[in-house]
């Protein structure tokens, strides 16, 4: 793998909340390591609005974030990617277009907060509860020794960072 920073693509169906948390928590934790982008099969158009409560009451800065579909990527003259994952369900189930670089990928499938239902503390809370598993995962995914692992070490642990506290697990990954 190159001497730049990893390029990394979190892929969500509507791209409004957990792809962005990834994104955010990536770009912030990997800062100088890893550069995380985040896009939808079939975007909402608009980041919702928790996610960038969350974010902001967090210190992160959201005037970029933006729901956007995985189209940017996939065109001439995108990042070449390193790694792409799918953070729901529905995007890892469905045809991905071809992405430059021909990247690593594996599911990291968890709840979807967009889909919480109830008082406004427990909408809350699903936010704050997929912020952290996705910040787990992330947390494991940047220690990673990923210039020194062999490619297929490398994709076994990307697979069991998806199978960490929370998943989703509806999706049998291929291999």
């Amino acid at each position: 793998m190159a001497d730049r920073p990893f390029n990394v693509l979190f892929l969500c169906t509507g791209n409004s909340a957990r792809s962005i948390l990834a994104e955010a928590i990536l770009n912030k934790i990997g800062a100088g390591k890893f550069q995380a982008f985040s896009a939808g099969s079939q975007p909402k158009g608009r980041v919702h609005p928790e996610t960038l409560r969350l974010l902001q009451s967090l210190g992160f800065d959201v005037t970029r974030m933006r729901s956007k579909s995985w189209g940017e990527f996939a065109r001439p003259g995108a990042p070449s990617l390193d790694f792409v994952f799918t953070v729901c369900d529905n995007a890892a189930g469905e045809a991905c277009p071809f992405w430059p670089g021909q990247p690593m990928t594996a599911h990291w499938g968890i709840p979807d907060p967009a889909a919480a239902q109830g008082s406004e503390a427990e909408i809350a809370l699903a936010f704050k509860d997929a912020y952290r598993m996705l910040s787990q995962r992330i947390g494991v995914f940047t220690a990673l020794p990923i210039r020194s692992l062999d490619k297929l070490s490398l994709q076994a642990k990307l697979k069991d960072i998806g199978r960490m506290d929370g998943a989703t697990g509806k999706i049998k990954e291929p291999g």
